[in-house]
C-alpha cells in the first residue's frame, strides 16, 4: 500500500491520544482541564508542554512522512546569522545584538513538500486542532498562517547542527517532536525577553554573552506537543551531539489572515520565495514594530 493511500485512510482523531486529550469534544471536562493547565503554563513563562499528545499511530505516521521528505530539507550556505535574521548594520556599535552573529546549521523540510493528502497537513488543517489551540491561547479566532513555504514545516537538526538564539515571526508556535536527538539538541528559551514595544537589546546582549540565570531548558519526548510564545521569548536548540537527526514538526497559526514571512527571513531559512512573498514585501501587517 502506498504512503499516500495509507495516510489518507487515517482519520485525524486517530493521530492523537484522544483518550487523554479529546480535543474534538468541546464540552468534555478533560479538554477543559488540559486547556486550563496550558494557560497557566503560558502565563507563567510562555511555554506549555502536553505530554504524549500524539498517539503511537500518529507519531509513527508523521515521523514516516518527515523521513520520506528528509532529502528535500534545505540547509542554508549562510552559517552565521543574528537573532533577527537581518543583515549587519555597521552604523550600530560592534556589541549591538543586531551585530552579534552565531552559527546556524539546522535545516527545514518546507510546507510545499507536503501534499494535501498527507496526514501531517490534514492534521494541521483539522478544525478541532485549531479550535483547541485557540482555546489554549484564549483567542477567539485563529487562522492558518498563509505562508506557503513556512506554515507547516519540519526543523531538521542533523548531527552536529544547531539553531542559534532567535525570535519567531509569529506570536506563538505549535510544535510536535517526532524524533529527539540521541544526545544534545535541547530546547532552551528565555521567557518574555522583549515586549511589543521594546526590543530590550541590553537583555538580549546579556544572553548572547553567556548569561544563563534566565534560561530555561525543556526536555521533550517524541509525541509531545509544545505551545510556545516565541515572538517575545528568545530561544534555540543547542548542538545535536548524537548520531541521528532531530525532527520537529512545526505548525504555525496567526490571529489575522494574510500573515506571511519576510523576504529576507524566508530566503535565508528556506532557500525559496514565492510571488506572495514578493507581493507582501512592502506591507506591514503585524501588530508590533519589532525586528522580524
Amino acid at each position: 500500500m502506498s504512503m499516500r493511500t495509507s495516510s489518507c485512510l487515517i482519520d485525524e482523531r486517530s493521530l492523537l491520544n484522544a483518550a487523554d486529550y479529546p480535543i474534538d469534544e468541546t464540552d468534555h471536562p478533560t479538554r477543559e482541564t488540559t486547556i486550563h493547565k496550558v494557560r497557566l503554563s503560558l502565563a507563567n513563562d510562555g511555554c506549555a508542554v502536553i505530554r504524549n499528545f500524539l498517539s503511537p499511530l500518529g507519531l509513527k505516521t508523521l515521523l514516516n512522512e518527515a523521513k520520506a521528505r528528509r532529502d528535500n530539507a534545505y540547509f542554508s550556505d549562510i552559517r552565521q546569522t543574528n537573532v533577527y535574521f537581518s543583515a549587519d548594520d555597521s552604523a550600530l556599535p560592534a556589541d549591538h545584538p543586531r551585530r552579534m552573529f552565531m552559527e546556524r546549521s539546522n535545516g527545514f523540510i518546507t510546507s510545499d513538500c507536503y501534499g494535501d493528502e498527507t496526514a501531517s497537513r490534514r492534521l494541521y488543517y483539522w478544525p478541532p486542532l485549531m479550535r483547541f489551540i485557540a482555546d489554549c491561547l484564549n483567542k477567539e479566532h485563529l487562522f492558518i498562517y498563509d505562508d506557503p513555504v513556512a506554515n507547516m514545516i519540519v526543523n531538521v537538526g542533523r548531527p552536529g547542527s544547531q539553531f542559534n538564539w532567535h525570535f519567531d515571526t509569529n506570536e506563538f508556535t505549535i510544535t510536535m517532536l517526532l524524533k529527539g536527538a540521541d544526545s544534545g539538541g535541547h530546547f532552551e528559551y528565555v521567557p518574555n525577553l522583549r515586549s511589543e514595544t521594546d526590543e530590550c537589546y541590553d537583555d538580549v546582549r546579556s544572553i548572547l554573552n553567556g548569561e544563563r540565570s534566565r534560561v530555561t531548558r525543556r526536555n521533550l519526548a517524541p509525541g509531545d506537543l509544545q505551545v510556545f510564545l516565541g515572538r517575545f521569548s528568545l530561544h534555540r536548540f543547542n548542538e545535536n551531539t548524537g548520531c541521528t537527526d532531530r525532527l520537529l514538526l512545526i505548525m504555525s497559526f496567526a490571529e489575522k489572515p494574510g500573515m506571511i514571512g519576510s523576504v529576507e527571513r524566508t530566503r535565508e531559512l528556506y532557500g525559496k520565495l514565492t510571488p506572495l512573498h514578493l507581493a507582501a514585501k512592502a506591507q506591514r501587517i503585524r501588530a508590533d514594530t519589532l525586528m522580524d
